[in-house]
C-alpha cells in the first residue's frame, strides 16, 4: 500500500464576511480539501461578537493627581492660608530615602536620625551640600547611630513606612511654620527640614548633629540664608 502524505491535505482560505458590530455573530466560510476524502464544506461557523474584539479600541482616560507634600500634624494652617507652598522635590526625595534608611537600620519608626541620612543620601541639596562642608558625612552620622542604638536585632523588620517619631513630625511641621512666616510662596526646602531637625533638642538626630560639631551658629547661618528674599535651592 502506497503511504500518503500529510502534505496531500490542504485548507483553502477562509473568507470572512464583512463584520458588523450591530450583529451577534460573524460568520466564516471553511473548506478542507484532501485528494482522499474530496471536497469538505465547513460552512456557517458562527462566534459570538461578545467574545471578538476590534483591534484598537479606545481606552478611557485616566486623570491622576500627584500631591507634593509631607505628612504634617496641622494641615489646617496651610489651607487657611492664601500662600501657595510646597516642598522642594529635593525634600520629598531627603524624605523617601529616610523611609528607606530607617528601614536598613531596621527602626520601627523613621525619627530625626533618619530624616538626617535622607538628606545627606539625597546629596545635591543646599542643605546637603553645606553639611557635607562642615565635615558632616553619611558614613559619620552612620557610625554615630551604631554608637547610640547598638546593632539591630537580626530577625526584625520594619514596616515599609515606617511611621514618623512625634519629634521627626514636629521637625517637618517647624519647615512649614518658618516658610509661612517668611511671607513669601515657595518652596519648602531641605534646609528648612534640616532647621527643624536641630530644632527638636532632645531628639536622635540633634545629638547626632552636635556631636559632629553642628551648633546654634551654623544654624544661625542657614537661618539666615532662607530668609533671603527668593531663596530656592540649587538645581
Amino acid at each position: 500500500m502506497a503511504a500518503h502524505s500529510l502534505s496531500a491535505t490542504s485548507i483553502t482560505r477562509p473568507e470572512l464576511r464583512q463584520f458588523n458590530p450591530n450583529k451577534s455573530t460573524l460568520g466564516l466560510d471553511i473548506s478542507l480539501r484532501s485528494q482522499w476524502l474530496g471536497t469538505i464544506a465547513m460552512n456557517k461557523f458562527s462566534l459570538q461578537s461578545s467574545s471578538i474584539r476590534p483591534l484598537f479600541t479606545k481606552r478611557r482616560r485616566t486623570n491622576a493627581t500627584i500631591s507634593f507634600s509631607l505628612p504634617t500634624a496641622n494641615p489646617d494652617r496651610v489651607d487657611a492660608t492664601e500662600k501657595i507652598l510646597r516642598w522642594s522635590s529635593k525634600a520629598i526625595k531627603s524624605f523617601a530615602m529616610s523611609e528607606l534608611e530607617a528601614r536598613k537600620i531596621k527602626s520601627p519608626t523613621t525619627d530625626t536620625e533618619a530624616l538626617l541620612m535622607g538628606i545627606l543620601i539625597e546629596g545635591t541639596s543646599f542643605a546637603s551640600k553645606f553639611l557635607r562642608a562642615n565635615g558632616i558625612t553619611l558614613l559619620k552620622v552612620r557610625d554615630e547611630i551604631l554608637k547610640m542604638r547598638g546593632k539591630p536585632e537580626m530577625f526584625f523588620f520594619s514596616p515599609e513606612h515606617p511611621p514618623l517619631t512625634e519629634a521627626a513630625q514636629r521637625a517637618l511641621d517647624w519647615a512649614i511654620d518658618e516658610k509661612l512666616k517668611s511671607g513669601e510662596n515657595g518652596e519648602i526646602t531641605t534646609t528648612h527640614l534640616l532647621l527643624g531637625l536641630w530644632r527638636q533638642e532632645e531628639s536622635p538626630g540633634h545629638k547626632i548633629l552636635a556631636a559632629l560639631g553642628f551648633n546654634d551658629e551654623k544654624a544661625k547661618e542657614l537661618h539666615s540664608l532662607i530668609s533671603e528674599p527668593g531663596f530656592v535651592e540649587d538645581s
